[in-house]
């Protein structure tokens, strides 16, 4: 099988080319002319240099492919133009899906997120039925994800062969970037992490995001969502998690969202707007943390043999690797 996948220089993107490449797939890679390839080092894959926000230059590359991959997104808490962030995340979505119908590619997996969910404040465990609309998305990260979302439920509608998948919290080794689940990991191991707040999170193991991307290709539905998650875990049992993997204390003071709000909002105007570098908090972030992402796989359990594993060794996996590669001081 040729498989045309995006986003493989980033975190789940590239545990999803692996993964491939071990079934045998022949693989055809977008990367940026900016992308840090060393996620691909020893992958025996063709690499396509292009940008989402240019998608005809990629008609080419596309043609003659069994499948499409979509697993690139920008993803960040905060953005100095948001604008660029729905170019990529909605309008490249938008244009891979039109380009594929009309090269005739089989199959597209297209990977959104937990994040286009309905969830709670009171940590109620949500799934793919859980009712939800744009007006309940904080933030534009959250918003652009879940427009791309649309854009590939109404292409599945019309008669497309789309499976979405949605990633909860992948934390494992190899996020290079890092991730903001991977910040959390490297704040903590640089100890820069005095206080919580009260919120929660699914964390899921990278690797089998990656296995179940190649199993949705088979067995996904057209159309339908997928929830991958794991461990519905506070931010403070994720925290002892890491004391207990690595020695280190695990914060006791918990802060109220208030007053993480005011450090987040001050950081974000002095870090951000004034000397132009993403803030470490971000008033979206912790606008998002007033709500505990806990959720349910038992679908993807049902229909794509997902497996919910413990996320221990996984987060022993990232808190190895980024210690390993200068993130973080050694053990």
């Amino acid at each position: 099988m040729k498989v045309f996948l995006t986003g493989a220089t980033g975190f789940v993107g590239a545990h999803v080319a692996k993964h491939l490449a071990l079934q045998g797939a022949q693989l055809r890679l977008l990367v940026r002319p900016t992308s840090n390839m060393a996620n691909l080092e020893g992958l025996q894959a063709e690499t396509i240099v292009g940008d989402l926000r240019q998608p005809e230059t990629l008609r080419s590359s596309i043609r003659g492919c069994d499948a499409l991959m979509h697993v690139a997104a920008d993803y960040r808490l905060w953005v100095r133009d948001p604008q660029d962030m729905y170019a990529a995340n909605v309008e490249g979505t938008r244009s891979l899906l039109r380009i594929a119908r009309e090269e005739g590619i089989a199959r597209v997996v297209y990977t959104s997120s937990v994040a286009t969910m309905g969830f709670k404040s009171d940590g109620t465990i949500v799934d793919e039925t859980t009712p939800v609309s744009l007006a309940d998305m904080v933030g534009h990260y959250k918003r652009s994800k879940f427009m791309a979302e649309q854009v590939a439920i109404e292409a599945a509608r019309a008669g497309q062969q789309v499976i979405i998948l949605n990633p909860t919290t992948p934390i494992g080794a190899q996020d290079v970037k890092p991730t903001p689940t991977g910040r959390i990991v490297v704040d903590f191991l640089n100890k820069k992490f005095p206080a919580y707040v009260d919120t929660g999170l699914n964390l899921v193991d990278v690797a089998e995001v990656a296995r179940t991307h190649a199993a949705a290709l088979e067995k996904g539905r057209s159309g339908e969502r997928y929830i991958l998650g794991g461990e519905n875990l506070t931010l403070k049992q994720i925290l002892d998690k890491m004391s207990a993997i690595t020695g280190l204390p695990s914060p006791t003071m918990k802060v109220p969202h208030s007053v993480a709000m005011i450090f987040a909002f001050f950081d974000e105007t002095i870090t951000g707007r004034i000397l132009g570098k993403e803030p470490r908090a971000t008033m979206e972030a912790v606008r998002m943390g007033r709500k505990k992402m806990f959720a349910s796989s038992a679908k993807a359990q049902r229909e794509l043999d997902f497996r919910i594993v413990p996320v221990y060794e996984a987060l022993r996996a990232a808190i190895a690797w980024f210690r390993a590669h200068g993130y973080a001081p050694p053990a």
